[in-house]
Formats: C-alpha cells, sequence, structure tokens
C-alpha cells in the first residue's frame, strides 16, 4: 500500500478506537507505527468486520512481532470471530464484475492492503479506500495498470456466515455427510474413474470368452493377435486409471480426517471448564477416541464398498445378458446374505452397546492412575488399582466377548451362501451346458464366473457394511456425547471488548452449581474500585472461588450482576474477559517445553525481553538465571527439575505477561513452603501496582497488607474491611487469625493499609 501513490495515505495518525496492534500490548492510540508490517492489513481486516458488525480483538491474531499477516494468519483470525472468510485469487477482471457494498480486502505485494469498495465497468476503474483514511475520504479511482504494480491477485473475502456456523451444528452422521460432500469434486473424478474401471473389467472375461468360443474353434491366429493387442492396451488404462483412482481416494481421505481432527479439537477447546470438571479424563479420552473407528470406516470399508458398487452397475446387465437364469442366482444368493445380517442387527447393537460402555469404564481406571501415578505409588496403591483393573478388564473382554459370539452366526450362516455363489453357480452352469438348457456356450459360461465373484463381492460387501454401521453408529453416539455438549462457542464470538481499568461491583448475586441443593452463593454484593488488592477468607465451602470462577466468566448461570468498570460480565466476550485476568492457582500445570515457551504460552507473538519483564516481576529472574540453559532450560511434563516455589513463580510470570488488568490468586501459596511463600507474598505489592489483585487465602498473614478483605460464611458477605478494623469487629475474621496466630500478644495492633473498601450488602 505504501508504494501506491494513486491512494492517499489519509490521516497518519491511528483513530482513537483503533484497537491495538497484535502483541503489541500498547495503547491502540500511540501503539500503531508506520513501521509496523502489519499496521495496514490489521485496519483492512479491521474494517471489513466492523462493516459486518464485529469489532475483532487484535490480541486473537497470531503473527509474530515485525512479521507480516499472511492471509492465513488473517483467516484464522476473522473466523474465531464467528465470521465466514476465504483467501482468493481475483484477476482484474473478476474485480469488476464484484457486486455489494461489503468490502473486499485486497493484500498487496509490499505488505500492505486495500479496501475495495466498487467498481465502475464502464469506465474500467475499481474504487479503493486506504484502511488508515479517516471514514469520510472519499475512495479512489484506479485502473488495471496501477493496481498490477502493487497487486498480484491476493484477496479475502469476509461475510457472515449463512445459515448455523458449522462449529455450532451437532455432530451427527448428517454432519459427516456434509463433510464427505464437500469433496464431491474428487468424489466425481473417482466416480468417472470407477465408471472406467468397471468397464475395463468386462473386457478380459469378454476377451476370454472370445477366445475360447471363437478363436480355438476357428484357429484364427491373427484375430488372437488382435485380442492380445488389445488386452495390453486396457491394462495400461487399467493401471493408469487405477494409480489415478487411488491417489484421489488418498486425498479424499487425508481431508476427511483433517476435517475430523480439526473439528473435534476445536470442538474441545469450546467446551466450558465445568464439563472437564464434572466428566473423568479417561471417559472423555475414550470416547472421542471412538471417532477414529468413524474415521477408519469413512476411508477404508464405506469407500471400498461404493467404488464397488460402480462396478455392480457396469457388471450386472451384462451378466443378465451372458444368462439370466444363473445372474438371478447370484443376486438372490446376495439379497439372502444381507437379511441374514439385517435380523441379527437389533441384537447385536445391544450387545455393542454394552462392550463399549464396559471399555469406557475400563479406559476411565487406565487414564486415573497414569494421571495419579504419584499418589498411587506413595500410598501403595497398585495392589487396590490393579484389582480394580483387573475387573473392568475381564468385564469388557466378557461383553466384547458376546458381541462377538452373536456376530459370529450371521457370519457362519452366510458362509454357504457364499460358496454356491464361488462354486455351485459354476456346477449349475456346467450342468445347464450340458443339458442345452442355456444360450450361454463354454466361453460364456468361463466369462460369467470370471464376472459372477467381482459381482457378488460388492453385495456381499454391502450386506457386511450394514453389520459394521452398527459399530460405527455407536462410536459417532460416544463421540457425540462429547462434540454436542453446549459449548462456550456464543461467549467467543460475540460480547463487548471493554478496556478495563479493574473496578468489580457484585450486586445481589445468587448462584448454585448443577445438581447442587445449597446454593454457593446468595445475595452476595460488594464492590471494590480498580487497584485495590483484595483478599477473600472464610471456612472451606464458604464461595472464596466461586467469586473468582464467576470473575473469569466458568460459571454465568447466576442471578444477580457481575459487573466490571460498570459492563455486566455476561455481556463481554470471553476471550478479551480472560485475557484481562491473570490467574495462579494452587496447582498449576506447566507444559512441556522450556521456560520461555512456559512463560509466553497465551502470547506466542511476544519476545524473550518480554519474558525477561514478567520474570523479574514474578520474582523467578533469580532462579532462571541459575539453571543451566537460564530461559531455554526445558522443562519435563510434571516439572520435575523445578520446586514448588519455582514452579509458583513461573506460573505468576506467565499470569503476567498480559499485563492484565485484574490478577486473582487462588491458594496460590498454600501448598508453599515458608521460604517461597515469604518471597511470593514479598513480590504482591510490586506486582499488584496498577491493577485489581483478588487473593483467595486460608492463610490470613499474607492478607494483612491487602486495601480490603471480603470475609464470607456459607455462600454470604459477613464483613469486609482493612485486617485492623476486622480483627475488632468481625467474630468469624477474629476467631481465623486467633487459630493461626495464637502467639500473638495484641493482634489487633498490627498496622493496616491505606485506603480501606467499605462494604457493600449482607
Amino acid at each position: 500500500m505504501d508504494n501506491f501513490d494513486a491512494i492517499p495515505a489519509g490521516d497518519a495518525k491511528a483513530p482513537p478506537a483503533a484497537p491495538p496492534l497484535a502483541g503489541s500490548g500498547a495503547d491502540p492510540a500511540a501503539g500503531e507505527s508506520e513501521a509496523d508490517p502489519n499496521s495496514v492489513r490489521v485496519r483492512a481486516i479491521l474494517a471489513a468486520a466492523r462493516y459486518h458488525g464485529i469489532d475483532l480483538d487484535t490480541n486473537d491474531l497470531r503473527v509474530r512481532r515485525g512479521e507480516v499477516a499472511t492471509a492465513l494468519a488473517l483467516l484464522g483470525w476473522v473466523r474465531n470471530s464467528g465470521l465466514w472468510a476465504k483467501a482468493t485469487r481475483l484477476s482484474w477482471g473478476q474485480l469488476l464484475k464484484l457486486k455489494g457494498p461489503a468490502p473486499v480486502v485486497l493484500l498487496f505485494a509490499d505488505g500492505g492492503a486495500g479496501l475495495l469498495v466498487g467498481a465502475n465497468p464502464a469506465r474500467n476503474v475499481v474504487f479503493l479506500r486506504d484502511p488508515r483514511a479517516p471514514a469520510s475520504a472519499d475512495p479512489v479511482a484506479v485502473d488495471e495498470l496501477r493496481l498490477q504494480q502493487v497487486w498480484g491477485g491476493e484477496a479475502v473475502l469476509v461475510r457472515k456466515p449463512r445459515g448455523a456456523p458449522e462449529a455450532d451444528a451437532p455432530f451427527t452422521f448428517g454432519w459427516i455427510a456434509r463433510a464427505v460432500l464437500r469433496e464431491r469434486r474428487i468424489l466425481r473424478d473417482i466416480g468417472l474413474a470407477s465408471i472406467a474401471l468397471s468397464v475395463l473389467t468386462i473386457l478380459p472375461p469378454l476377451l476370454v470368452m472370445t477366445v475360447i468360443d471363437r478363436v480355438l474353434v476357428h484357429q484364427s491366429l491373427s484375430t488372437l493377435v488382435l485380442i492380445s493387442t488389445i488386452l495390453g492396451v486396457g491394462v495400461l488404462y487399467e493401471t493408469l486409471l487405477g494409480y489415478a483412482r487411488r491417489e484421489l481416494t488418498q486425498v479424499v481421505a487425508a481431508r476427511i480426517d483433517s476435517t475430523l481432527n480439526l473439528h473435534i479439537f476445536n470442538r474441545l477447546l469450546a467446551l466450558p471448564i465445568d464439563y472437564f470438571e464434572r466428566n473423568p479424563a479417561g471417559q472423555t479420552n475414550h470416547r472421542l477416541h471412538q471417532i477414529w473407528k468413524l474415521r477408519e470406516f469413512l476411508t477404508g470399508k464405506m469407500l471400498t464398498t461404493f467404488l464397488d458398487l460402480f462396478t455392480l452397475l457396469v457388471l450386472l446387465p451384462f451378466l443378465f445378458y451372458l444368462s439370466a437364469t444363473l445372474a438371478w442366482m447370484v443376486v438372490a444368493g446376495s439379497v439372502l446374505i444381507a437379511l441374514i445380517i439385517l435380523a441379527f442387527l437389533p441384537a447385536i447393537r445391544v450387545k455393542v452397546g454394552r462392550a463399549i460402555e464396559a471399555e469406557v469404564r475400563k479406559s476411565v481406571v487406565m487414564v486415573e492412575t497414569v494421571h495419579g501415578i504419584r499418589t498411587v505409588k506413595s500410598l501403595a496403591m497398585e495392589p487396590v488399582q490393579k484389582e480394580v483393573w483387573d475387573e473392568r478388564v475381564a468385564d469388557a473382554s466378557r461383553k466384547r466377548l458376546e458381541a462377538g459370539r452373536l456376530s459370529n452366526w450371521p457370519a457362519t450362516l452366510v458362509t454357504p451362501i457364499e460358496r454356491f455363489i464361488e462354486r455351485g453357480v459354476l456346477l449349475l452352469g456346467a450342468y445347464l451346458v450340458l443339458e442345452q438348457a442355456s444360450t450361454v456356450q463354454v466361453g460364456g459360461l468361463i466369462a460369467f464366473m470370471l464376472l459372477g465373484m467381482r459381482l457378488a463381492q460388492p453385495l456381499v460387501g454391502l450386506a457386511r457394511l450394514i453389520e459394521d454401521m452398527e459399530e460405527v453408529r455407536a462410536a459417532v453416539g460416544e463421540a457425540a456425547m462429547v462434540l454436542n455438549h453446549p459449548t462456550e462457542i456464543s461467549g467467543v464470538s460475540r460480547g463487548l471488548r471493554p478496556r478495563f481499568n479493574g473496578a468489580i461491583t457484585f450486586e445481589n448475586v445468587t448462584f448454585a452449581y448443577p445438581g447442587a441443593k445449597a446454593k454457593a452463593l446468595e445475595k452476595v454484593s460488594f464492590s471494590v474500585p480498580a487497584g485495590t488488592m483484595l483478599g477473600l477468607v472464610g471456612k472451606s465451602g464458604s464461595g472464596k472461588s466461586t467469586i473468582t470462577r464467576l470473575l473469569q466468566g466458568i460459571n454465568r448461570e447466576y442471578d444477580g450482576y457481575v459487573k466490571i468498570d460498570g459492563s455486566e460480565l455476561r455481556e463481554i466476550n470471553l476471550p478479551h474477559l480472560r485475557r484481562s485476568f491473570g490467574v495462579v492457582l494452587q496447582d498449576n500445570f506447566l507444559f512441556r517445553g522450556t521456560v520461555r515457551e512456559n512463560i509466553l504460552a497465551g502470547r506466542p507473538g511476544l519476545t524473550l525481553e518480554d519474558a525477561v519483564r514478567a520474570a523479574r516481576l514474578a520474582g523467578a529472574e533469580e532462579f532462571i538465571e541459575r539453571m543451566p540453559q537460564g530461559y531455554e532450560t526445558f522443562i519435563e511434563e510434571g516439572s520435575p527439575n523445578l520446586s514448588g516455589g519455582q514452579r509458583q513463580r513461573l506460573a505468576i510470570a506467565r499470569a503476567l505477561i498480559n499485563d492484565p488488568r485484574i490478577l486473582i490468586l487462588d491458594e496460590a501459596t498454600s501448598a508453599l513452603d515458608p521460604e517461597s511463600e515469604a518471597l511470593v507474598n514479598a513480590n504482591l505489592k510490586r506486582i499488584g501496582r496498577g491493577r485489581t489483585m483478588a487473593i483467595v487465602s486460608h492463610r490470613l498473614s499474607s492478607l494483612v497488607d491487602c486495601d480490603a478483605i471480603l470475609v464470607l460464611d456459607q455462600g454470604t458477605v459477613v464483613d469486609m474491611g482493612p485486617h485492623r478494623e476486622l480483627v475488632e469487629r468481625c467474630a468469624i475474621y477474629r476467631q481465623l487469625w486467633l487459630q493461626q496466630n495464637r502467639h500473638m500478644q495484641d493482634p489487633a495492633n498490627r498496622p493496616a493499609s491505606v485506603g480501606p473498601v467499605l462494604a457493600q450488602g449482607d
């Protein structure tokens, strides 16, 4: 765009309402510079999305600082917001034919972009708008010659999705059918190749029939040479077509496999946290693995059987031409096989369902044992776990054996019918030839036998396919129990994206967990201004962690109002909300990877300098620099090379990398040794400077410096104020304090911090 002098640059300063650049973490009014390679492209995509009523968050754009955003990166950014987007290449003629007021983003070769807002075929010009120009600026007319100097044809189309978004559609056979039909062009080519191969399949038996009935009878060498030539050419074409069909089949299989993998993982990430809290990991893992049975079925047996059906369509008329009597026998045998299999399907369906349930229960034990192996070892629970595992294995094996035995019956009953099709038809055909009861000759009988099994194979395969469908249907049902669970997708793609300062307000908030009789919170009301260090204390089950869950949007089905800077939490875009929070838990998970990668886990576009800055703020820099490779030290699964305090400080650094306006520490120091806890607490004031902090802790000594402490009991607010006041006036807080600090003579004389925040509500 910068090299395209036909379009005015417009206002060189970014509009005040423009969002920050991806990964910059800067104020939008001042953070976007002309030197940033993504400046123009980001603004162009933002403008196109705003036309459709969606404000994109630049933090969702996964591009490293200093790199140009590719069309693929821009597509992912737009699609994650719920809009439809497509990267394509357009010609000048196609630009002139584009209609409608929606802008089209043209990506220029120099890393810039322009907005196509209209065209005039009569004048042979298009109208472009500079994304950096004010909204009131008029578009500029550009002809083909000047546009092609900077544009190579790359464009991004953006519009609202038509119908229900694919991510929201339930996972059923219908969803799978739509995924397969999206490859209809390749499937059409595979079908044409299959028909051609089926025609070529008729050629060898036809030539064999001719050789036996004509060449051998009339001793015609020239005819034999001609037949040999035709046969050779047929083999060549069959080889080429077979290669092409297998290649196309592999392409379709790879695309369907990719579609399933992407849908499963995206849907899994969209599930709410409470789903994973209520369902065992082993159960979820096993159910999702059932999808691979579907993949093998789609790209294996089903595709092969349907390709064979093309052979059936071509061969069946030819077999009836050779001998209608024998052809009817083959068809009758195949239909009888199908009827036998169908008769057993209801009982097989029940047995397979029970076997899958037993496999799920077995998988739960395996995954839980692996995840909790430290507990198993420390408590010497190996015999107990082994006994449970043996029981689950025996139950699963018994039910699988029952299903296998039942499936063995139809296989046994159809075996004589299959052998009749293979051999009995030959004997019957020979009898008809000897008795001259049929017009078929010896060559025709041999040709019929060569093609008869090719006819019976797809018919028998189709019958067996129906049997396999039962197991696949059960697999789809198992996977659907996970994939069709209500997701957070509406909160992910919609909602407000306000700039937070950190003021928190609860107004008569009542909440109960699903299935629970007692309420976790009941008419809770309090308010703290931005920049407050708020402590949350109370006995177990008083509602401390529930308040932090509501703040993070984990649970949204509450009565009352939870507001951040006056914006109701349920109206805020979920990713934007959670990116504005830093959360440190009691037991934090570190990924396999380097220290730097773990600190930057949520913001891969940031640099080592950003990681060092966050580590210094969290007090983790001193131990990181003593490690063998410093920030490149590799952390294995379970972080065995780190102490509890080191893991916790790394988790705090990771939470601070986004420079969150609100930081939640939920029992973040309860599992630490006194020295590590003292190090973390010493950094709290420095960490909390300029941001709101909510600290949940059973150790009241770590909360005495808080601006305000909220005391909870059985889901209600008892009192709120600074430490000194609560010790004097709140019986519950005083009791908790005395239990933990019996050695102190006069706890009320401990100095309190300035600026207490008054409590509101019950």
